[in-house]
């Protein structure tokens, strides 16, 4: 049998999977975990980390032996949100049980992990995109520049003229997808960094895949150094202006994905 690159119970039976990317989160991680497994779902957590230096990934190799639902993947180097979150969804789908639903989120409490249930919750109706919104009625951020809203205001703007899926943040890295979504847009996922946010919900639209979002609070982080850069958000907003409103289609074995999912 091939050897995973997965460390951990990969034979694990969860209803839903969280996704946490890390680099150099070690004052977090571990209080993070902790506050998922409070939740007493049936729940999966995998760590993504990029070789952090300062040995996040021992401080998860710690947790493992306190609880079986901890995976981790070591990456070996830091490679951006983007590829990051889809080799995330890579490993869910691998699994011999995959989760019915993934959640996406920051390990640096800038989302709330009391939030997770009220993600959820839409994906028993007829949704399979849950966005955690920070503009919609209810929502928030809290220790924001007036720069920094400014800039993630306009970057909603112009993604929604663009795409139009009828939400309010196009730009959340906090949502929950269904399985089924996932594994219809995996190999038309191309982000490297924090376009993927916009990407994901672009492919779920032009599939056709229902979307809504719930309101969260988001919180400037309060241990550790953002990890966001000038040239990222350079990337990111080229990315936003470039999109064209005529989607591209999906490709022939992502519909045929599609048919055989839903």
């Amino acid at each position: 049998m091939k050897h995973s690159p997965v460390e951990g119970n990969i034979g694990i039976d969860s209803d839903v999977g969280v996704i946490l990317p890390t680099y150099c989160e070690v004052a977090n991680i571990e209080r993070m975990v902790q506050e998922i497994q409070n939740l007493k779902l049936n729940i999966t957590i995998l760590v993504i980390d990029d070789s952090s230096p300062d040995r996040t990934a021992d401080t998860v190799r710690a947790l493992q032996k306190r609880y079986e639902n901890v995976l981790l993947l070591v990456r070996p180097r830091k490679s951006g949100l983007g590829t990051a979150i889809t080799d995330g969804f890579k490993v869910f789908l691998s699994l011999h049980y995959p989760p019915k639903c993934i959640v996406t989120m920051d390990a640096d409490y800038s989302h709330n992990p009391k939030e997770i249930p009220r993600l959820i919750a839409p994906m028993h109706d007829v949704y399979d995109l849950t966005v955690g919104s920070r503009y919609y009625r209810g929502g928030g951020t809290q220790d924001w520049s007036i720069m920094r809203l400014a800039i993630s205001k306009i970057a909603n703007l112009i993604t929604k003229y663009r795409i139009a899926a009828g939400i309010h943040d196009y730009t959340s890295g906090m949502r929950c997808y269904s399985t089924r979504v996932v594994r219809s847009m995996i190999n038309d996922l191309h982000s490297q960094t924090y376009e993927i946010q916009i990407e994901t919900i672009r492919q779920a639209k032009v599939r056709g895949f229902k979307i809504r979002e719930v309101p969260i609070l988001f919180v400037n982080r309060k241990k550790g150094k953002s990890k966001l850069s000038k040239n990222e958000i350079m990337d990111f907003l080229s990315y936003i202006l470039s999109l064209n409103r005529k989607y591209e289609q999906p490709t022939v074995n992502s519909r045929r994905t599609h048919a055989l999912t839903s």
